[in-house]
C-alpha cells in the first residue's frame, strides 16, 4: 500500500512539477528511448551557436550522472544510430533538412522570445528510426528545452550550488508527442549578487581566487537551468568587466544578459570609479571625465547582450546633492544615450536600457522627469519587499516597458538582513503578482545577497517570472511540495514541503537581526513560549527527517532544510533564555543563573552551527556562514557577533510576586481573516484567501488586484460575528500585510464597521512609522467603535482599495495585553 501511495504521489507531482511532462516510466515501441540498453546519441551542428553546443555536452554529462551511461555526441548525421537526440537552432544543418523535407515545421517558433519545442519524429533520416528533437526560437530557447529535459530526468538546477544529488535510474523514456513552451511571462529574469562581503567574497577568494569567470560559469549555468537570463554581478569592491576580462566574454557565450546595478551607469562598476576615476562624482563639476569614463564602458560592451543602466545617483549609492535639478538628470541621460549611439553606430534605442527609480530617483520621476520611451523604467520595492510604485492600469504602453527591482537581502535601515533566508514566498507571490497585473513585466531582478542561502526563494522567483500563469493563490502550497520533490524525491516531498512552508512563515515574522529579548512577551498570553515551541517543534521534525534521509541527500538537506530551521531556532532560544534571565534577575531570583548559563551555551551553539555549515562537503562552502547576526546596535552589522548581556544573582532573595490569575480578565476577540462568517462579492470583485501570507496564518484580499471600488452599502465586504457580554467602547486593530501606496494616490484604504454603523474609512499611508512596520512586518491601524447592546454583533471589513491583504482582526473590549503577534485566535465569546 505504501509503495502504491508513493507511485500515486509521483504521478501527481509529475503533473504539478511541469506543465509539459516529458518522461515516462513505461517502455514500449511508441516511446523514445533516451536511455535503454544504450543511450541515444546526441547530434549538434558544430557550427551552431556555442551555447547550443555547450548544452549538448551538459545533457551528455547529465545523462551519464543519472544512468552511468555516456551518450555519444556526433556532428554529422551520417554517423547517427537508430535513436538520436537532435539539438539545434534554425541555423543547424539537421534542423534545416527536417524543415526542407517537411519532416518538421518550426514556423510556430519564428520571431518568438526564448521559446522551445520538444518533439519526436519517426524516420527523420534514412538510418534513424526515431529522433527526439529539441529546438528553440533562439539559442536560449534551445538551451532551456535541453535543460528542461535534464531537470525532468533528475538533475536539479541546484546540483552544484546546493549539492543536490541526481536521481539515479537505469532507463529514461520520452513520450512520443510534441510540446512547445510558452513565451516567458517576463522578458528579462535574473538575480543581483550584492552585499557579498564577508560570506561570498571570502568564499570566492578561497575557492576561485576572486570573482572571475571560473565562479561565474557556475552561476551562468545555474541561471540557465532556472530559465533565467539576466545578471547584475557582485559589486562590493568588485568589477565584473575589470576583474577578469573573460567574465563578459564567457557571459555572452552562455547567453546571459549582463547589466549593472541601479547606481552603476553605463556598465561600469562603482569600484572602477575608485580605481580609475579622477575628481568628484559630480556631473556639474566633472562632466568631461565622467563622459570619458562612461564611454569606455560602452566600448567594452562590444556586441555582448546587455541592458545599460542610465541616469546617475550619488557616489557610493547615495542620493545626489540636495536639490538636484531634474533638468540636469535629463541632460545626463541625453548625453549617455549619445555616447551609446556614437560607440555602437546605431540609434540609442537599439541598445536595451533601464532607468532605476530607486529611492529618491522615484521622486524625480514623480516630479516630472522623463526618459525616452524605449528605456525600461525599473520600478523598485522599499528594500523590504513592498513595491513602491506600479504603472496605472490603462496608461499608454511604453516601448521599453516597466520592470521590478526586488529584495531578498538588504543593507540599510531599519537594519541589515543578510544572514539567512527570511522570505515567505506567499508574500513574494502577492507582490510580484501585482507587478504582472499592472504591467511591470519587462525586467524582474532580485537582490539575493550571497546567493546562498536563498536557494528556495530564488527558485520560486524565477519560476514565477517564467510563467506567471502557473502559480496562483489557490495552488501556491503545491509549490513547496514540487520543489521538495525535485530536490529530494517523492518520498520526502510532502514532509519537506511542509517544513519549508512553516519555516517561511515563521522566519518572515521578524528578521533575526532585529530580534532581541523583548520581541515577544513572556507574560501576555504566554507569547514567547508559544513562539519558541513552534520553532522547537519544527526543529524536532526536521532533525528526525534529516536522520532518516539517505546519506546522499544529507549535505543538500542540511543546507536547504535543517540549517535554516536550526539556526533560527537557536537564535530564538538564545533570546528567550536572555529574557528569562533578566526577568528572574530583576526579582533577585537565583534561577536567573541557570538561564544565563543556558544563554551562553546557545550563543556557542550558534557559532558551532555556522562552523558546521562552513565545513560541510569537505569545506566546499567555507565562509558562506561568516555573516554576523547577533549584537546589532543600529542598522549596520557589527564586526563580530556579541553575546547579549546577562545577569547573575549572588544572593537568592526573590521578590514576592502575585501568582497569575487563572481568570483572564481581558475581553478580546482575535479573528483570523480567513475565518469569516460571510464574504460578500460584488461589482466583479471576489474575496480570495492567500495561504500562509500572514505571520500566524492565511490572509485574504480581493481579486482582480487592479480594481478599486467606491465605498457603498453594496461594496464587497467580509463579515465576522462576535458575541459580547458587555456594552461600551471597543477598538478594532486590523492586522494588514505591509504595503505601500503603489498607485501614487493618497493611501490605500479600507472600511470597518460594527453592526449598522457608517463604516470608518482608514487610509494606510497618511501617517505611520515605516521603520517600525517593516521591522514588525505588519500594519496595525486601529479604529474605535461602540457596542450599544450585549450579545451578537457583526463586524464588517469593507474593500475600497485593491491589494490590501488582511491577516487578522483583534477586538479589544477591555484589558487586551500588548504582544508582538496577535493573541491566540478566539471564537465567539
Amino acid at each position: 500500500m505504501k509503495k502504491l501511495s508513493t507511485i500515486l504521489l509521483l504521478l501527481i507531482l509529475g503533473q504539478c512539477l511541469y506543465a509539459q511532462q516529458l518522461l515516462t516510466t513505461r517502455t514500449d515501441k511508441n516511446k523514445f528511448p533516451l536511455v535503454d540498453l544504450n543511450p541515444a546519441a546526441i547530434y549538434v551542428d558544430s557550427t551552431d551557436d556555442w551555447l547550443v553546443n555547450k548544452v549538448a555536452t551538459l545533457l551528455q554529462t547529465d545523462i551519464a550522472r543519472i544512468t552511468g551511461k555516456m551518450p555519444a555526441i556526433i556532428h554529422d548525421i551520417a554517423d547517427a544510430p537508430e535513436h538520436l537526440v537532435i539539438i539545434g537552432t534554425e541555423n543547424s544543418a539537421a534542423i534545416k533538412t527536417l524543415v526542407r523535407n517537411k519532416k518538421a515545421d518550426y514556423s510556430g517558433l519564428k520571431g518568438k522570445w526564448e521559446t522551445y519545442r520538444i518533439h519526436t519524429i519517426q524516420s527523420p533520416f534514412p538510418q534513424v528510426e526515431k529522433a527526439l528533437v529539441i529546438t528553440g526560437s533562439d539559442k536560449r530557447g534551445t538551451a532551456y528545452g535541453v535543460l528542461e529535459l535534464s531537470r525532468q530526468a533528475g538533475v536539479s538546477p541546484w546540483y552544484w550550488w546546493a549539492d543536490v544529488p541526481v536521481k539515479k535510474q537505469a532507463t529514461i523514456f520520452i513520450k512520443s508527442s510534441s510540446w512547445q513552451s510558452t513565451t516567458p511571462s517576463v522578458k528579462y529574469r535574473g538575480i543581483f549578487i550584492n552585499d557579498e562581503a564577508p560570506a561570498f567574497a571570502n568564499w570566492t577568494k578561497e575557492k576561485f581566487g576572486g570573482f572571475n569567470h571560473k565562479v561565474y560559469e557556475h552561476m551562468f549555468e545555474l541561471l540557465l537551468r532556472l530559465k533565467a537570463n539576466y545578471l547584475w554581478p557582485a559589486m562590493w569592491g568588485n568589477a565584473f568587466n575589470d576583474d577578469d576580462t573573460l567574465n563578459p566574454v564567457i557571459a555572452d557565450k552562455w547567453g546571459i544578459v549582463m547589466g549593472s546595478s541601479h547606481h552603476e551607469p553605463m556598465l561600469r562598476a562603482h569600484d572602477e570609479w575608485r580605481r580609475y576615476g579622477n575628481g568628484p562624482w559630480n556631473y556639474v563639476k566633472n562632466e568631461a571625465t565622467l563622459r570619458d569614463f562612461w564611454r569606455k564602458g560602452i566600448m567594452r560592451m562590444r556586441n555582448h547582450e546587455s541592458i545599460v543602466t542610465i541616469g546617475m545617483r550619488g557616489d557610493g549609492d547615495e542620493p545626489m546633492t540636495e536639490g538636484t535639478a531634474t533638468a540636469l538628470l535629463e541632460r545626463i541621460v541625453k548625453d549617455q544615450r549619445q555616447i551609446i549611439t556614437d560607440i555602437t553606430g546605431k540609434p540609442a534605442a537599439a541598445t536595451p536600457q533601464l532607468w532605476a527609480l530607486y529611492k529618491e530617483v522615484q521622486d524625480y520621476y514623480d516630479k516630472g522627469m522623463r526618459v525616452p520611451d524605449d528605456v525600461t523604467l525599473l520600478l523598485c520595492d522599499d528594500n523590504w519587499g513592498n513595491i513602491r510604485k506600479l504603472p496605472h492600469p490603462g496608461e499608454t504602453v511604453r516601448g521599453g516597458g516597466y520592470g521590478i527591482y526586488y529584495h531578498f537581502d538588504y543593507v540599510g535601515d531599519p537594519r541589515n538582513y543578510k544572514w539567512i533566508n527570511t522570505n515567505n514566498i506567499a508574500r513574494v507571490w502577492e507582490q510580484m503578482h501585482l507587478a504582472k497585473a499592472y504591467g511591470a513585466d519587462r525586467i524582474w531582478i532580485v537582490n539575493v545577497g550571497d546567493l546562498k542561502p536563498m536557494e528556495f526563494p530564488i527558485s520560486f522567483f524565477l519560476e514565477y517570472a517564467w510563467d506567471t500563469n502557473r502559480w496562483q493563490e489557490d495552488n501556491l502550497r503545491d509549490y513547496y511540495t514540487q520543489w521538495a520533490a525535485e530536490q529530494f524525491g517523492a518520498a520526502y516531498a510532502k514532509q519537506i514541503g511542509e517544513i519549508q512552508r512553516l519555516y517561511g512563515q515563521y522566519a518572515a515574522r521578524r528578521k533575526p537581526e532585529l530580534l532581541n529579548a523583548d520581541t515577544y512577551s513572556l507574560t501576555a498570553y504566554n507569547e514567547a513560549a508559544r513562539v519558541l515551541h513552534e520553532w522547537e517543534s519544527l526543529q524536532a521534525v526536521t532533525e528526525k527527517l534529516y536522520k532518516n534521509i539517505p546519506p546522499a541527500h544529507k549535505d543538500a538537506c542540511f543546507q536547504l532544510v535543517l540549517h535554516p530551521v536550526k539556526a533560527n531556532t537557536i537564535v530564538h532560544q538564545l533570546y528567550y533564555a536572555v529574557a528569562m534571565n533578566r526577568q528572574l534577575a530583576a526579582r533577585q531570583d537565583s534561577g536567573a543563573n541557570a538561564w544565563a548559563d543556558k544563554a551562553k551555551q546557545l550563543y556557542i551553539s550558534d557559532s558551532l552551527l555556522s562552523k558546521e555549515y562552513n565545513q560541510l562537503a569537505d569545506g566546499k562552502w567555507n565562509h558562506m556562514m561568516d555573516q554576523t547576526h547577533i549584537g546589532y546596535t543600529y542598522w549596520q552589522q557589527p564586526d563580530y557577533n556579541s553575546m547579549p548581556a546577562v545577569t547573575y544573582v549572588s544572593t537568592h532573595q526573590p521578590t514576592p510576586t502575585t501568582p497569575p490569575s487563572t481568570n483572564d480578565t481581558s475581553r478580546y476577540f482575535s479573528l483570523p481573516a480567513a475565518r469569516y462568517s460571510k464574504a460578500v462579492n460584488s461589482a466583479g470583485i471576489t474575496w480570495k484567501v492567500i495561504p500562509d501570507i500572514g505571520r500566524t496564518g492565511d490572509g485574504i484580499t480581493t481579486f482582480p488586484v487592479t480594481r478599486t471600488v467606491p465605498l457603498s452599502k453594496n461594496s464587497p465586504c467580509l463579515e465576522y460575528v462576535i458575541n459580547s457580554p458587555d456594552t461600551g467602547l471597543i477598538t478594532i486593530t486590523a492586522l494588514i500585510s505591509p504595503t505601500l501606496d503603489f498607485t501614487g494616490g493618497k493611501g490605500l484604504k479600507y472600511g470597518i464597521s460594527v453592526d449598522n454603523e457608517t463604516p470608518v474609512v482608514m487610509s494606510l499611508h497618511e501617517n505611520g512609522d515605516w521603520n517600525k512596520w517593516v521591522a514588525d512586518n505588519i500594519l496595525r491601524p486601529v479604529t474605535s467603535h461602540r457596542l450599544h447592546t450585549a450579545g451578537r454583533h457583526i463586524i464588517r471589513y469593507w474593500m475600497i482599495s485593491p491589494a490590501v491583504v488582511l491577516q487578522q482582526l483583534v477586538v479589544d473590549a477591555g484589558g487586551l495585553q500588548e504582544t508582538y503577534l496577535p493573541p491566540p485566535a478566539t471564537g465567539s465569546r
